[in-house]
């Protein structure tokens, strides 16, 4: 099956001080239970042998769960591990390149931040899905700019890519982000910071859920 089909649902980010070296793996393997579609793993040391293998781990647990492992930034590290893809922000490289050399099937995905022209420049540069936020105040990035769900909506009417919503989602207010065109929730904190990480993955996928009439 086309991974791409699977970019919709639950997108947790991993993170080095929610998320340290001895808890990542079953952390992560907490939150593939409760329905997490996707895993970023984002860890911005420079142990790279720690990394690859930590990388190489989650994405045998990522696929034993139907699951996708990106990688943040690193064009390398996605290469050596054979990721499912990689997430792009505004300093790396062009998505054209990581398609160079990731190959035709690898996810590739762009942070656009608050900006609808930085999201249809990365469709023209053949990325696979746009990410927009923060749309909360962020504990991992409080300064991040601002996004609306607005933005959302008219990114839906602009673009067929698959939307991603990130900044302090939670399960009381991602479902109006859904309703405005998001096609996944990237969460953090609200997975990896909460006390019983499966619980927390599995109140966000249920948001995903058809609603009874």
């Amino acid at each position: 099956m086309d991974s791409r089909n699977l970019l919709r649902g639950l997108y947790a980010i991993t993170d080095t001080n929610l998320c340290p070296d001895e808890v990542l793996i079953s952390s992560v393997e907490q939150a593939l239970l409760g329905g997490c579609r996707l895993l970023q793993y984002r860890d911005k040391r420079v142990d790279l042998p720690r990394r690859r293998e930590q990388a190489q781990q989650l994405k045998v647990l990522c696929h034993r769960h139907q699951a996708l492992l990106i990688i943040n930034d690193d064009l390398a590290l996605a290469q050596a591990v054979a990721a499912d893809g990689v997430h792009l922000g505004r300093h790396d490289p062009d998505p054209k390149h990581a398609r160079t050399l990731l190959g035709v099937n690898a996810i590739i995905g762009v942070s656009c931040y608050n900006r609808l022209d930085l999201a249809l420049a990365a469709k023209e540069r053949k990325a696979d899905y746009v990410a927009f936020g923060r749309f909360f105040p962020s504990l991992t990035k409080p300064d991040a700019v601002e996004a609306t769900p607005d933005l959302l909506r008219r990114a839906r009417e602009a673009l067929e890519l698959p939307l991603v919503a990130i900044g302090g989602i939670t399960p009381e207010n991602g479902g109006p982000l859904i309703e405005a065109g998001a096609d996944m929730l990237a969460v953090i904190q609200g997975v990896f910071g909460q006390p019983d990480i499966r619980a927390a993955s599995q109140q966000l996928s249920d948001l995903f859920e058809p609603k009874e009439n």
